[in-house]
């Protein structure tokens, strides 16, 4: 099992509140099978809380209730299942391309007895016509510049992107800004979310698009 510290106890507490438990066990999956089937490197285990199911949870506070959510290039479910577990109200579809992968996350969900979330396995520009949402999420996926071009499309002329990004995410605004606005991006801006639970709060690019 793996342990949490008192601070990431506190947080999983005030994140995920009378579901907890579910997230304890995707973090187990995440501990075993996940890196038995290549989806987290072992070396990752000490810090799935923090630094991956945390850090992806607290994104669920920029999403207004009831959203439908698409999220690309899911992997290990990261943020995709960390949202759908956070918050029963959204549905969240999971597009992810390898069959190994997808087969992985269905054993999850099916696990977990999570009814909100769909998957599809297709890569993110087959997906597009075939996914209805208003919020698109992304991690660890691509540059800003590309990732734009593959995730915007999916919102049909209208929603938000949420790309977790790290320290550099000002410069990949800076350079994909071309790009998004080509694509019907209104406002772009870097927030942070969970600025009041976490000790490192989480970068996010928001992009919000709208038909011109």
């Amino acid at each position: 099992m793996v342990e949490l510290t008192v601070e990431e106890a506190i947080a999983a507490e005030r994140i995920f509140g009378d579901r907890r438990d579910l997230a304890k066990r995707y973090v187990e999956h995440l501990a075993t099978s996940g890196i038995e089937r290549g989806l987290i490197g072992p070396r990752e285990v000490p810090r799935l809380w923090s630094r991956h199911v945390l850090n992806c949870a607290v994104v669920a506070e920029l999403i207004a209730d009831g959203a439908k959510v698409a999220d690309v290039g899911s992997g290990a479910g990261l943020p995709g299942l960390c949202l759908a577990i956070a918050r029963p109200d959204l549905y969240v579809t999971l597009i992810e391309p390898l069959e190994r992968r997808v087969t992985w996350l269905e054993e999850v969900v099916m696990d977990l007895g999570l009814g909100n979330v769909g998957i599809l396995r297709a890569r993110a520009e087959a997906a597009i016509g075939k996914v209805e949402c208003t919020v698109v999420t992304a991690r660890a996926v691509s540059a800003l510049d590309s990732l734009a071009q593959l995730t915007i499309p999916l919102l049909g002329g209208k929603g938000v992107l949420l790309a977790i990004k790290g320290r550099s995410a000002g410069e990949e605004v800076t350079k994909a800004a071309k790009t998004i606005k080509k694509l019907g991006g209104v406002q772009t801006e870097v927030v942070l979310a969970g600025a009041d639970i976490l000790e490192e709060p989480t970068t996010v690019v928001r992009i919000k698009v709208a038909r011109r």
